[in-house]
């Protein structure tokens, strides 16, 4: 009786977990490293704040989420295009997390050109400083 239990109980636990696979997560996954990906939002340290990064011209947001209505915002970190349209690739800018919670290191993978990107509650504290 118990061998039939424990074999019910793995055949269900199997079969729901087979269920869970989303092909469209499998998808987003796949798109995101086959450099087709104009736009990516890459995690803070902070639960509620993510950075979005067009990857084609180095332009950021910051975005906020929340449960509070009032604290939902999107803001610009950098509304300067980065290159010429010209020579707008998908995947040409990347976003590195440093130590600082704060802090991002914007690489252009094509030029080797990098900025320091500072997300922050407050507006005066945000922004990209070129790392020469």
């Amino acid at each position: 009786m118990i061998k039939i239990l424990l074999f019910i109980i793995y055949t269900l636990t199997t079969v729901h977990s087979f269920a869970q696979t989303d092909k469209n997560q499998n998808d987003i996954a796949t798109n995101q490293n086959t450099n087709v990906v104009p736009y990516r939002l890459f995690p803070t340290q902070n639960m509620w704040t993510f950075i979005k990064l067009n990857t084609r011209n180095g332009r950021m947001w910051q975005v906020q989420f929340s449960l509070n209505e009032d604290n939902r915002f999107v803001t610009i970190l950098s509304s300067e295009t980065l290159v010429t349209s010209d020579k707008e690739v998908n995947d040409r800018f990347f976003l590195y997390p440093t130590t600082n919670i704060y802090t991002f290191i914007l690489l252009d993978q094509l030029d080797g050109r990098t900025w320091q990107v500072q997300w922050s509650i407050d507006p005066q504290n945000r922004g990209i400083i070129p790392i020469d």
